[in-house]
């Protein structure tokens, strides 16, 4: 797979038949090794090792209502209270983010009411943090860490 803008991490794979596969940690299966999956697994990893959010507060490919219609986030966190804080949309590496899809993960913001937003292709990794008071949200230049995330007041 392709090198990403991230640390390198070790990862369980195999073969399947005609598909390749990944362990994924969160889920605890092994899941078909597409582009947008190898994002997914090693951001995954970039959170655990990097940004200390504890495997057992995230949510992969959670699924919830939008409009009457069914939805899946790629990965959510939550605080240790249960509530959702950050939504993360994985796409493959050669997809540029664009504006569609930080509108894709405002538009699950509409259901989840999270504080912070990122959007990554394994290259380029972008992370607003929403101000419901002002009904904006502020460009950060690094993706917080978990405690800033669980307790923002520090």
């Amino acid at each position: 797979m392709i090198l990403l803008n991230l640390p390198s991490y070790d990862f369980k794979i195999r073969r399947s038949g005609e598909k390749t596969m990944i362990f994924d940690v969160i889920r605890k299966k092994y899941v078909v090794l597409t582009k947008e999956e190898w994002v997914r697994q090693n951001f995954i990893q970039f959170l655990i090792h990097e940004k200390h959010f504890p495997p057992t507060l995230m949510a992969i490919e959670m699924g919830f209502k939008l409009h009457q219609l069914q939805k899946r986030s790629d990965i959510v966190l939550f605080n240790k209270q249960g509530n959702p804080k950050l939504i993360i949309e994985c796409k493959a590496p050669e997809v540029k983010i664009t504006q569609d899809a930080f509108d894709q993960a405002a538009r699950y913001n509409m259901a989840l009411n999270v504080d912070y937003l990122v959007v990554t292709n394994g290259l380029d990794h972008y992370c607003c943090k929403m101000d419901y008071v002002q009904k904006t949200y502020k460009f950060l230049k690094n993706i917080p860490d978990y405690s800033s995330v669980a307790d923002p007041e520090k």
